[in-house]
């Protein structure tokens, strides 16, 4: 598998615990896919199982009809629908033609399911970030 999205994948917060050799086993379930410009890659208040990290291109994130970010090569959307398959937070449209490595909700959770290892990973992660999100907040 190619570096560069090993790379891509070893940056998302949510995959941190992962081991480079279980990284490449997720990265062979991510596809490569390229979007012209003008896209809507998530709606906000719609259940879509998507994630994506951006290789190349800018994105153009809304939430409430109002450009609230603009995010570009190596950063990543849709970290929660992935978890959850939950309703979208925001809306996100390609600004510039992209190439990006999607997941989707089944095809990650069904990873999950053969391999425990990978699970416990993403869990430990996901707990070490809430951890820190409650020690943030004041009481």
């Amino acid at each position: 598998m190619d570096d560069g999205k090993l790379d891509l994948l070893e940056r998302v917060p949510l995959f941190s615990g992962i081991s480079r050799a279980d990284l490449e086993t997720l990265g062979a379930i991510a596809d490569e896919i390229d979007v012209p410009a003008g896209t809507a890659l998530t709606r906000e208040g719609y259940h879509e199982g998507y994630f994506f990290i951006i290789e190349s291109g800018t994105v153009r994130i809304e939430r409430g009809g109002k450009a609230i970010n603009t995010i570009g090569a190596g950063d990543f959307l849709g970290e929660i629908a992935l978890l959850d398959g939950g309703p979208r937070t925001a809306t996100a449209t390609t600004e510039t033609p992209c190439r990006l490595l999607s997941l989707t909700y089944p095809m990650f959770h069904e990873l999950l399911d053969t391999s425990p290892h990978i699970r416990t990973a993403i869990l430990e992660s996901v707990g070490q970030r809430l951890r820190a999100m409650d020690e943030e907040t004041p009481v």
